[in-house]
């Protein structure tokens, strides 16, 4: 699912259904960040690092482990970067070559509506027009959450490339949709403050793609060194 989101040069591995962490080994300093963490969390914490071992592990990376830095945004081994998402019965990590791309971002979410209230803090008022508009075209789509996805995939590419935090207020995501036998499409996030400087250039649009499949919306931002 997420594969078709991203470039050919991004490795990507996911797991859907709940998944069996027994048999997945932590590296201790992994496992004392989750050893006071109900079942749930330390389950998605296993499943989602065993996926990015096998993407370092395609990629000709020796595995190692996957710690949280600042604001928790993975570190990641020298040479790669990458992204990591995981919600109920889906995991998955993407990652690539910094030669390849200066940064990106993935995101999985339930295909339901957002609880109430949330919507208006994570969107713009244009944003929920238009949030309208997709559903009076395509009322089986959860447009809300689509854009909650989006947001957080556009977060995800942020940070690596400024360390500095980018609320949901500061970016405008324009949702395109593709024709075809499942919904998909394309995002287009302006950023609302000064972007990053990638290839000696302010960035002030991120782009990427979205679907709907399996019960679950997934996005996906990539930003190019070019």
């Amino acid at each position: 699912m997420m594969e078709e989101l991203l470039p050919d040069s991004v490795v990507v591995v996911e797991t859907h259904g709940p998944g069996e962490p027994d048999g997945i080994t932590l590296y201790p300093e992994e496992a004392a960040l989750v050893a006071q963490s109900v079942a749930k969390r330390r389950r998605e914490f296993a499943l989602v690092r065993s996926c990015a071992r096998r993407a370092m592990e395609k990629l000709g990376v020796p595995p190692q482990p996957v710690l949280p830095g600042e604001r928790g945004a993975p570190q990641w081994p020298a040479g790669l970067t990458g992204s990591m998402t995981h919600c109920d019965g889906y995991c998955a990590a993407a990652l690539v070559r910094s030669a390849d791309l200066a940064s990106l971002g993935i995101d999985a979410e339930p295909h339901g509506p957002l609880p109430d209230g949330v919507l208006d803090s994570v969107s713009l008022p244009r944003e929920r027009v238009v949030l309208r508009h997709l559903a009076e075209t395509h009322p089986r789509t959860h447009w809300d959450r689509l854009l909650f996805s989006a947001k957080e995939s556009v977060y995800k590419a942020w940070f690596p490339l400024t360390g500095t935090w980018l609320d949901f207020a500061e970016a405008d995501i324009e949702i395109l949709v593709d024709p075809g036998d499942h919904p998909h499409g394309r995002l287009r996030a302006e950023l609302l403050v000064p972007g990053p400087v990638v290839g000696g250039r302010r960035r002030g649009v991120f782009e990427g793609r979205w679907t709907v499949r399996h019960g679950l919306v997934a996005t996906s931002v990539v930003v190019p060194h070019a």
